[in-house]
C-alpha cells in the first residue's frame, strides 16, 4: 500500500485528533466524576451517602473503558498483522462477543459479529478481526453504522474480493425503557466485493454462520 492512499481512507480509518485523549489524566476524570454526581443530585439523590460517595469516580473510570476505541487506530490493528498468502478460500472468524453503548440512551447493546473475507493476496492475523470489532464496539454507537465501519476498514486495508460483516445483537434501551421488549435482537449485515455481487457466495457465508457447534 502507498502512503499516499492514506488520505482517501474514510475519516473512521484516520488517526484520533491529537486534541483528543478521551478521559485520560486524573483532571478529566475529576471533571467527569463532579458531572456524575451532579446527575446524582439532581435525581434527588444523596451523593455523598454510603453507597453513592465514591459511585461518580467509579462511573468516570468505566466510561473511560468503555470509550477507548476512539483513541485507538483501526488502520494499525490491521496493519501489523497483514501477511502474504495466495489463497482465494473464505476466511470466517464467527461469534465474536461485544458490549458496546447506544449513542441515543448511553445505554449497553451487545451481541456477536460474524467476519468474513475472500482473500486476494493478503490475509490478517485472526486475532486481529476481534481486536477491530472492540475497536469500533468501545464507542458511542449505533449498530448499523458500527457494522458499515468493520466491513470498510477490512476492505480498504486488505483489499480483499470481498467482504462480509453480520452483527446480531440486544439493545438494553429497548429491553429496559420504550417498548420494553427483551427477547427481541437487531440484525445488520454490509456486503462488500463478491459477497454483495455473488449470491452463492453470500449464501455459502451466512449458511455457515447460521450452523452453531453443538
Amino acid at each position: 500500500m502507498k502512503k499516499e492512499d492514506i488520505s482517501e481512507f474514510e475519516p473512521h480509518l484516520k488517526e484520533a485528533p491529537k486534541t483528543y485523549s478521551g478521559l485520560a489524566g486524573e483532571a478529566k476524570i475529576n471533571a467527569f466524576a463532579d458531572l456524575v454526581r451532579q446527575q446524582l443530585e439532581l435525581l434527588g439523590e444523596d451523593a455523598s451517602r454510603d453507597g453513592l460517595e465514591k459511585t461518580p469516580l467509579r462511573v468516570a473510570k468505566a466510561f473511560e473503558f468503555l470509550t477507548r476505541g476512539y483513541w485507538e487506530c483501526p488502520k494499525k490493528v490491521l496493519n501489523d498483522a497483514l501477511f502474504d498468502v495466495q489463497s482465494d478460500e473464505m476466511v470466517i472468524v464467527k461469534d465474536i462477543d461485544f458490549y458496546s453503548l447506544c449513542e441515543h440512551h448511553l445505554l449497553p447493546f451487545f451481541g456477536k459479529c460474524h467476519i468474513a473475507y475472500l482473500p486476494t493476496n493478503k490475509v490478517v492475523g485472526l486475532s486481529k478481526l476481534p481486536r477491530l470489532v472492540e475497536v469500533f464496539a468501545r464507542r458511542l454507537q449505533v449498530q448499523e453504522r458500527m457494522t458499515t465501519e468493520i466491513a470498510r476498514v477490512i476492505d480498504e486495508l486488505i483489499r480483499p474480493q470481498g467482504v462480509a460483516v453480520v452483527i446480531e445483537a440486544q439493545h438494553l434501551c429497548m429491553a429496559m425503557r420504550g417498548v420494553e421488549k427483551q427477547n427481541s435482537y437487531a440484525l445488520t449485515s454490509s456486503m462488500l466485493g463478491s459477497f454483495r455481487n455473488d449470491a452463492r457466495t453470500r449464501g455459502e457465508f451466512l449458511d455457515l454462520i447460521r450452523h452453531r457447534r453443538e
